[in-house]
């Protein structure tokens, strides 16, 4: 009867080494619940299965709708705020406190005690 083989366990670094990162960065999503990992004797360790699923986990996929023609000026670049049909309002900006003081006045003197 054969025994089953073991899944090699991989350190933050190694997955940090493969996807260019920081070790911080793969410990603190492993903190944070956001990717999977299995914690032995305190530490975070990953299988082959984890890295193919923290790569799905992080995948982005073109969308289809929206490409753009592979010429134009516009291809690539992304949009810094999404647009609205709402109309935009004139933002007015407030004196600083330190400003909003008559000429004469001066702050009150604190008492030497």
């Amino acid at each position: 009867m054969a025994t089953p083989t073991l899944p090699h366990l991989h350190t933050p670094q190694e997955i940090a080494d493969v996807f260019g990162c920081s070790e911080w960065w793969v410990k603190e999503q492993a903190r944070r619940r956001r990717i999977p990992f299995t914690k032995v004797g305190g530490a975070y360790r990953f299988t082959a299965e984890h890295l193919v699923e923290i790569i799905r986990i992080y995948e982005e996929r073109p969308d289809h709708q929206r490409q753009a023609p592979s010429g134009s000026a516009t291809a690539g670049r992304r949009r810094s705020h999404p647009q609205t049909s709402a109309p935009a309002v004139q933002l007015r900006a407030r004196r600083p406190r330190r400003l909003r003081k008559s000429p004469g006045e001066h702050p009150p003197e604190v008492a030497d005690g």
